[in-house]
């Protein structure tokens, strides 16, 4: 059992760490909002029936709209603007800022009614990790970077972080399916929805052909929906079953170090000091500020919602 639950902790490090450079290369020819919703809705699809040749119950109405609003915030607001934000940020700096979305739910949870407040060790880790985050981000006079991150692309990115805390938050007290996968597959599906919503209104498929795709963004988008969006998950609901919750929660802190990585190695992504320096600095805030938080009844559910790649 040992060696099956390493072997799907590897597959899941390896995985969801590499879906940010699968994001680069998808959207090379691919319009970001259209691929996010092409990815989710194949991806839902699939989850979808395969819940259901298991006898899994279909969502009901009400669970519809809450994996909707789910949906919405955290593929949408989350995902979707990762996918916008990676046309002009490197994959890894991307990784890397999403890493911080832990400190956004501590904050979330201290201004929400009845959340819970964070300790002095808690303000600590998120002074911290802040701390890397502009070391991260800020200007390249101040952090010593020759390369300046677009503003744009850094607002979306944190923009995305709010929106997976707002999506996270809700989903602790909305009525979901019991089956985690179920669960997902349909907040694939709605979620998928606005995208292609989204895509038409931003007029990002204006001029975009089908045949100016290349092999290479193909690929990237079959990477993102079999192994990001299935094998990803499949390892995930399995480990939520046979390990424990504290070593799967372990993908949160060894994505982004993958993702620079892998960005560096095959993305051509420039590895400067200060990336490795931000690097130490927000996983050692995260996992400082994690092992601080007073242990929740929805520790379970709460890793599912935050683990939307």
């Amino acid at each position: 059992m040992k060696s099956k639950i390493w072997l799907a902790l590897l597959a899941l490090y390896i995985v969801w760490g590499s879906t940010y450079l699968g994001i680069k290369v998808a959207i090379e020819t691919i319009p970001p909002f259209f691929h996010a919703g092409i990815r989710f809705l194949v991806s839902g699809i699939i989850l979808v029936v395969w819940q259901r040749a298991v006898k899994q119950e279909m969502p009901t109405r009400r669970q519809w709209i809450s994996t909707a609003i789910i949906g919405i915030l955290l593929l949408l607001g989350g995902n979707g603007l990762v996918s916008w934000a990676e046309q002009f940020i490197p994959s890894g700096i991307a990784a890397l800022i999403i890493a911080s979305v832990p400190m956004f739910l501590v904050i979330g949870e201290a201004i929400r009614p009845n959340g819970v407040k964070p300790n002095w060790q808690g303000i600590v880790g998120l002074l911290i990790g802040f701390v890397g985050i502009f070391i991260l981000v800020g200007p390249s006079e101040i952090s010593g970077s020759t390369t300046k991150l677009n503003p744009f692309g850094v607002a979306a990115l944190l923009s995305a972080c709010l929106f997976w805390t707002i999506g996270s938050i809700y989903s602790k007290s909305a009525d979901l399916p019991k089956s985690s996968l179920m669960n997902t597959g349909a907040q694939m599906l709605m979620g998928s929805i606005s995208l292609f919503i989204i895509s038409i209104i931003s007029g990002e498929l204006n001029g975009w052909e089908v045949s100016a795709v290349s092999a290479r963004s193909l690929y990237g988008l079959l990477y993102l929906i079999f192994l990001g969006s299935l094998i990803g998950f499949v390892s995930y609901g399995w480990l939520l079953q046979n390990a424990p919750i504290s070593l799967v929660s372990t993908y949160a802190y060894v994505n982004p170090i993958v993702a620079v990585l892998l960005g560096t190695w095959f993305g051509n992504e420039a590895l400067e000091p200060r990336i490795g320096v931000a690097t130490v600095i927000i996983i050692g805030a995260v996992m400082f500020i994690n092992s601080t938080r007073p242990k929740v009844k929805n520790e379970a559910k709460e890793v599912v919602v935050e683990s939307n790649q």
